[in-house]
This record gives structure tokens, sequence and C-alpha cells, in this order.
């Protein structure tokens, strides 16, 4: 039985919290934390109201070292679950060392004043993670998290050597908004906003944003316009599956929101270069994130489902194989289960997983470590447990 310290109250938290609640057995004591407690309280009071589990609060300022060193010594946690803003990811790994706890993020450190996705700044930490003897577990949400795993799991069992793999992301929920996010806004618009990147033939490939476009069709929910983006777990598994000869990643994106997203980018809305007005400085994406629907508010009245897997062509006995794996999550399901949408929950699932991995000694290992470096099996077990079921089909079509 160990203590655990979640770190961001979003809808990612609030999963995070009930699947550690629902393991309560492991997690002795859990805290969650934020700059803004009373949404830790909210959270905490529905945790107890559905499972009867005692959640700890806190707040604090995740950008603020001295502050985690503090409620980190304070908790006395095995194991902090960062879920708050990408840009806090240093500093909460700054806090960590100093206080001789293991670490865990859901997606990779970022500058905020660049909207740039690079494992870089997290793998200069392997040295001191290293020496100091503990674990640094980098990208354990769904993608980047399941998505490496699955890639692992499939290396492992079915494949000599993996030359091809196609990431492919649908969500085809309904959620009733004319425009909003299934994230945290700042974070998601400067995700699909940037320029599209894919692995080829040794080499990066620069696209601009939703150059390439196809239509997959993705189980239970047919055909959807799919197009590339560059995502943070490519970078992973190229250094990890050096017989990697394309890696690409793949979202769907409705028409309307697309449209939504050309006018936020002609009108200068979703630019983080910061502007005056009324004599005050202000970052135009951080006020559209402060108008637009909060992610968590989604939750209750959001249709359909997610379909999130990997679609590989590679060698195994000399024989080429394909092989597709994946995971559909009904967002009504989430919803029952923690009161949250399905990405937030597919992305919380994975992060209490692969705590319940370092805490029970299945994942190991002084370093920084990205989740595909990991043994994939028990992992896998657990995901159909806490409500990701995955799915395999050999020998197909991968459209791709």
């Amino acid at each position: 039985m160990s203590n655990v310290l979640i770190i961001g109250a979003g809808g990612v938290g609030r999963v995070v919290s009930y699947k550690c609640a629902q393991v309560a057995d492991l997690f002795k004591n859990i805290t969650l934390a934020s700059r803004t407690q009373s949404k830790c309280d909210v959270i905490a009071k529905d945790i107890l109201t559905d499972l009867g589990v005692e959640v700890k609060t806190a707040q604090v300022d995740a950008d603020n070292v001295p502050e985690l060193v503090s409620l980190i010594n304070e908790v006395q946690p095995k194991i902090v679950i960062n879920v708050a803003l990408p840009y806090q990811d240093l500093t909460i790994m700054d806090a960590c060392l100093e206080t001789g706890v293991h670490y865990l993020d859901t997606a990779n450190y970022e500058p905020k004043d660049e909207a740039k996705f690079e494992y870089k700044w997290q793998w200069d930490y392997q040295d001191r993670f290293k020496e100091a003897g503990l674990t640094a577990i980098l990208g354990c949400g769904f993608d980047p998290g399941v998505t490496s795993i699955f890639t692992a799991y499939a290396a492992k069992h079915h494949f000599d050597e993996i030359h091809y793999l196609d990431i492919v992301d649908c969500n085809a929920g309904d959620h009733g908004k004319a425009f909003a996010t299934n994230f945290n806004p700042e974070i998601n618009i400067r995700e699909v906003t940037q320029k599209g990147k894919y692995y080829e033939n040794g080499k990066w490939v620069e696209t601009e944003p939703h150059e390439i476009k196809k239509s997959i069709n993705y189980p239970e929910i047919g055909a959807r316009n799919s197009y590339v983006i560059y995502h943070e777990e490519l970078e992973s598994l190229v250094k990890n599956f050096p017989s990697l000869k394309r890696a690409r990643f793949w979202m769907t994106f409705g028409d309307e929101y697309l449209t939504h997203l050309r006018v936020i980018q002609n009108i200068g809305m979703a630019s983080i270069e910061p502007v005056m007005y009324e004599g005050k400085e202000i970052v135009p994406l951080q006020f559209l994130k402060a108008v637009l629907p909060d992610p968590g508010s989604l939750a209750e009245n959001y249709n359909g489902q997610t379909s999130i897997g990997c679609r590989i062509k590679g060698v195994k006995d000399g024989d080429i194989r394909t092989y597709y794996i994946y995971n559909n999550c009904k967002h009504q399901d989430a919803f029952d289960d923690t009161r949250a949408q399905g990405v937030s929950f597919t992305t919380g699932v994975p992060a209490m997983i692969g705590a319940l991995m370092v805490l029970t000694g299945e994942w190991s290992g002084a370093g920084v470590f990205n989740v595909e470096e990991m043994n994939p099996d028990p992992f896998m077990a657990e995901l159909p447990k806490y409500g990701l079921p995955w799915n395999e089909m050999h020998e197909i079509d991968l459209e791709v």
C-alpha cells in the first residue's frame, strides 16, 4: 500500500483519482492537488459519494518547485502522477528528484512560449533520475501511452521487425456544442494547428497542417476523414524501434471543426504571442480558452465513441504480416464510471495503470523511460479490468 499524489484537477485528473480510488488496497492515501483547490474538492466529493473513498485535496502552484517540494514532503507519496499542463513537467520532475519520489506523466514537456513538442528536455533528466535511483515514466496516457505499449506488444509477440506504423485516432462522439475541445483548449489547439510531420526512410518529412487526408474505416464507426498530424510518441517510437521505415499519426476532424479552427487561426485567436488589450498584455489563445466550453462540462451529454489503435506492417519468420490493435471507448460508459467524457477516460485510466505498474514492481529501473521501453504484458492485462478492452485483427487491409 502506497501514498500517491495526483497533480492536475481537469478531466484527466478526475479519471485518475477515480481509478486510484477503485484500487484503494494499493493506493492507500490519495491526494489530489491543483492551483485551484476548489476543483479538487468537487472531484473528491464525487468520489466519496460514488465509491465511499476519501481523497485528500491540496493547493499547489505546479510552476513553483519549493511549493511542490513542500507538498510532496507533506504527502509522502511513493509516486507523483502529473496530469497538470505540459509546461509544468520539468518543475514537477525537479521536485520529485529533490524529494526522492518516482514520477509519471501523460504528455511531454513543451515550452509555454513555443508550440514545440519534443522529448529532449525530459530525456536530459536521464542521468539525474538514474543517479537518484528513481523511475520517471513519460507519456503514459493513451496517445502517447497505450499506442506505444500496443506497438511494444506487437513487436514482442507478432513481429520480428516492424516496418510501417500508423497510429489512428478517431473521436466519433457528439457533445452538442458548435465548437469545443476535448481537453485543455490551449494545449489542444496548439497541437492540431502545428505543421504535420511523419517519419520515412530515416528522416522526418514536414507537411502543412492537415495537408495529408484520407478516409479511414474505424470499427463500429465507419469511414471518417483522417489527417496526418505530428504527435509526440512518434519521436520515441522511431528511436526505440529502429527497424521502422515509416511512422505516421492520423487524427479525425469533422468539416465543421476544421472550419472553426481556420477562422480561429485567420483572426489570430490561435496565437501564443502576447498582444496589448486595454493596457494589459494578454495571449489570444489563453483568452480563447477562457471563453470556450470547459472540456469537463461536455461529459454528461456526450454520445458516441472513440477508436484509437495501431495499424502495423512488418515481418515475422520471413513473411510479411499486417496487424491492427485498437480500443473503442464509449463516452457514456466513461461518464457512468467516472463522470468524465471518453477522451479524459482513455488518458486517465492508463496513467493509473502505469502508476500501478511502478508500485507493484512490474515496471522498474532507475532513469527516464518512455512506456514502450517497459514490459507491455502486465499493463495490457490490466487495461480491460479498468474499462479499456482491446481487440486485435490479423492479416487485414490496413488502408494506410
